[in-house]
């Protein structure tokens, strides 16, 4: 038989679509043909494919092939074709069986003497030959990885020869399993390390119980940084599915993924010189950014105004959706991106207003010009805007260690709310759609009142009407109130410094 068919798949995103190998071998002048929308990287295999064969003592077909990777209009890129191409080949020369290539797939690249070498984005791919229901066979060096995807049917190899012996029937290939229980990494910075600040943590504490985002507005060296990198101390440990989830958009990255990352809280923190592409993805082919890096976890802009204004907008619309869209003339990639936004900025361009280590040289306008680097529609969907002052060293030096609680402490009330949310609503209070806020955010008449007044004193959008709603409720959670009070509704206003005073 001169034609053979093998399964391998693709990455587009975080979606690995199917790709079905196929090698015809005919008479005529001797060449090996690529067709199929390969790249560069993949029209090379050719060259380790031929070397590979002949290295591992089979015999290269000297006769024309042709080689189709199916869809012909889906981008094929990397060297995870070398192996199902090598298989092809072997398959429609008649040296291997056909009868288990229709029950598997494969993926791998080849060096010249056989051996397999690791791809990236396994985790797609294992993924996806689950859903198919075929079983995978990959590089021995990514089956910690693919291990990670319970009862998949994935083996590994180590060698061409290896897989070969296997489809003859004379070989079983060790099946990917996880051997030892993987420690998930807790967060070992405590938030009882920031002294004072005890509005600051109260706002950090009712962000990390809703899933708000957050906004520190304070001179150098009052807590902004220590305080955010502390967030994650205070959230929950994610769960197998959500890490999977994470663990796949970070398979994908340029820099791979980690099983010793594994259920590990994302906590990104890119610099101000970032690009937008490097924030929200992009390139070719489209690589998930930092926004998508933190899915279910933690972005923390430092020095928010220096980020170039191109930049921040481009966070508006995964702040509100949950996801973002790399499109391109002929396809789209949807990557996730449902983080929690934490940003820190100083209060002036010099950084010393309001502070006791020096005093400001800014002049008013320059102060106005500074805050507005920030649009209004980006600090509407910031839900918290909060100061955090400078402190006397007479201040710190009186404040005790055992004074301050610890994260543990503070992680069991955020757990207790955010059981309470899901109890009651099936999801967290960042999430609530606009249609359920009458009906889980009740407000009683004083709180309503109140509420009303601060909308006309302050000129507040619908928007923020609505995110108002959403962190009074998670008060009320902190606080086990089943009813929204009037010192909720004025606790969240005080985590509105931008809206009463736009200068600060």
């Amino acid at each position: 038989m001169s034609l053979a068919i093998i399964y391998s798949r693709a990455n587009i995103g975080v979606i690995a679509p199917l790709v079905t190998v196929e090698v015809h071998i005919q008479n005529g002048m001797p060449a090996l043909n690529i067709v199929g929308l390969p790249e560069t990287a993949v029209k090379e295999s050719k060259d380790r494919v031929r070397s590979a064969l002949m290295n591992s003592e089979f015999e290269f077909p000297i006769r024309r092939i042709t080689v189709n990777l199916a869809p012909a209009d889906l981008p094929k890129e990397g060297g995870r074709f070398d192996l199902p191409i090598a298989l092809g080949i072997l398959a429609a020369s008649g040296q291997i069986p056909h009868e288990k290539l229709n029950q598997h797939e494969f993926s791998g690249e080849l060096a010249l003497s056989g051996e397999l070498r690791p791809v990236k984005s396994i985790l797609p791919i294992v993924l996806g030959a689950h859903k198919a229901e075929r079983c995978l066979i990959i590089p021995s060096a990514n089956s910690h990885e693919a291990a990670l995807v319970k009862n998949a049917n994935v083996i590994s190899a180590q060698h061409l020869l290896e897989v070969c012996a296997y489809l003859h029937g004379e070989k079983k290939l060790p099946a990917c399993v996880l051997h030892s229980h993987l420690p998930v990494n807790i967060n070992i910075l405590d938030i009882a390390e920031v002294y004072g600040q005890r509005h600051a943590k109260r706002a950090l504490e009712v962000a990390a119980a809703g899933y708000h985002s957050l906004l520190l507005i304070g001179p150098p060296g009052t807590g902004k940084t220590m305080l955010a990198n502390r967030l994650p101390s205070l959230l929950p440990p994610l769960t197998e599915e959500i890490a999977l989830e994470v663990a796949a958009i970070a398979s994908i990255s340029s820099s791979g993924f980690h099983p010793k990352h594994w259920q590990q809280l994302p906590f990104r923190s890119p610099h101000h010189s970032s690009s937008s592409v490097a924030l929200v993805g992009g390139g070719r082919p489209p690589r998930p950014g930092e926004i998508s890096l933190a899915h279910h976890g933690v972005l923390f802009l430092d020095e928010l105004p220096e980020f170039s204004r191109q930049v921040l907008e481009c966070l508006r619309e995964p702040l509100e959706s949950g996801h973002i869209t790399i499109s391109r003339a002929a396809y789209q990639s949807v990557f996730p991106a449902k983080f929690q936004l934490v940003a820190a900025m100083n209060p002036c361009p010099c950084g010393f207003l309001g502070s006791h280590k020096g005093n400001c040289r800014c002049t008013q306008e320059q102060i106005q010009r500074y805050i507005a680097k920030l649009s209004g529609p980006l600090l509407d969907r910031i839900d918290m805007q909060v100061e955090v002052p400078s402190l006397p060293g007479e201040t710190l030096a009186s404040i005790a260690v055992m004074e301050e609680e610890t994260s543990a402490v503070v992680r069991e009330r955020v757990l207790r709310a955010r059981e309470k949310q899901f109890n009651r609503q099936k999801k967290l209070n960042k999430e609530l759609e606009v249609s359920e806020l009458q009906e889980f955010c009740y407000l009683e008449e004083n709180s309503k009142s109140l509420l009303n007044q601060a909308m006309q004193k302050f000129n507040l959008s619908a928007r923020v009407y609505h995110r108002i709603l959403k962190i009074a409720r998670t008060i009320a959670d902190l606080a086990d109130s089943d009813a929204i009070h009037e010192q909720h509704i004025s606790e969240v206003l005080s985590y509105r410094c931008l809206d009463r005073n736009r200068v600060i």
